[in-house]
């Protein structure tokens, strides 16, 4: 049997380094990543035998046409945000290129990855991702609702990842840091204050690192056509770990930044929204969107117990070990805001 070629797209970013590893560390697969910017491969030898690079833009699918036709598995993390048009190019149009550069006669699989906001917690469609969505939000829903219909179907595996935390905030990681823990610096810095609010809404989340075990399983493993109940031909999967409470995760970085617990202020929906019109801050409809909807829960999830694997972050505080954010009181005083 002869080896598999597994193209990842985005492979410079946290998500696809960590999966490009997983699999060389795990398999013998010949790895086709495809990125913009080789110096930003950080974690893996750019000369690696097993390795081979595409450089370029998504967008120019067609300079990689011989590449593409050789690869027998797909994971597709690349995405773009920010802009209309690029996102449109990028998170659409793009996409359906790439799916046509592939060999029918070789493909086994695509795992495109989408986003977890755009469904609702039984794994469908939310309408109001069309309606009210950003660029982004808006692109990944029109994109999933074209797969579903595609003719490789029942080779995709649509993976919608939560919030998503990799590498670490002290630059101490081969891996790229994820926006999430990079932000978990400055959200440290006025934990002071939300330990004071009581919030009702529920989130998961996910580790870049258990997103490639995850990743990585099903692309080594023989793909099977999709037999869970209430989805198409296409596969879908919520990677996450179970849900918690914002008053858990606040609570979870008081406690890792040595404050006191202290009596909670309820932030009902009419305080939100004199805040809102108070504070200089900008809402969209989909923000307004999700602060209404509140809980951010899907069931059923897929950590990588369900595939007989052990997490490398299932709780926050490991998040927060992993993340490499300072302990302890001392860390806060140089912001002089506690």
């Amino acid at each position: 049997m002869s080896k598999s070629k597994i193209l990842i797209t985005g492979a410079s970013g946290c998500v696809g380094q960590y999966t490009a590893t997983w699999l060389l560390e795990n398999s013998d697969a010949e790895l086709f990543l495809w990125l913009r910017d080789p110096r930003k491969l950080s974690s893996i030898p750019k000369n690696h035998p097993r390795v081979r690079l595409l450089v370029g833009d998504l967008r120019q699918a067609n300079i990689f046409a011989n590449d593409l036709s050789e690869v027998t598995r797909v994971i597709h993390t690349a995405t773009a945000w920010g802009d209309p048009y690029r996102a449109e190019q990028v998170n659409v149009i793009a996409v359906k290129k790439l799916l046509k550069l592939l060999n029918p006669e070789l493909i086994e699989q695509i795992i495109y990855f989408s986003t977890a906001s755009i469904l609702n917690k039984h794994l469908q469609p939310l309408p109001e991702a069309f309606l009210y969505g950003t660029e982004y939000i808006q692109t990944k829903a029109k994109c999933l609702q074209e797969l579903e219909k595609h003719p490789f179907a029942e080779r995709i595996i649509a993976v919608f990842p939560t919030l998503v935390f990799g590498g670490r905030v002290d630059g101490k990681s081969n891996f790229p840091t994820s926006y999430l823990t990079e932000g978990l610096k400055e959200a440290s810095q006025w934990i002071w204050l939300a330990r004071w609010l009581k919030a009702d809404s529920n989130f998961h989340f996910i580790h870049a690192a258990d997103i490639a075990f995850i990743c990585g399983n099903l692309a080594t493993n023989p793909h099977t056509q999709n037999s869970e109940p209430g989805q198409s031909a296409l596969r879908k999967l919520v990677m996450a770990q179970p849900s918690i409470s914002l008053n858990q995760a606040i609570d979870e970085i008081r406690k890792w930044k040595g404050l006191k617990k202290t009596p909670q202020i309820p932030l009902w929906g009419w305080l939100i929204e004199a805040l809102i019109k108070v504070l200089p801050i900008q809402i969209s409809d989909w923000d307004r969107f999700s602060i209404s909807q509140r809980h951010f829960v899907h069931d059923p999830i897929t950590p990588p117990e369900k595939m007989g694997g052990t997490s490398h972050a299932r709780t926050l505080e490991q998040i927060l070990a992993n993340s490499g954010l300072p302990r302890g009181i001392n860390s806060l005083k140089q912001g002089k805001i506690y």
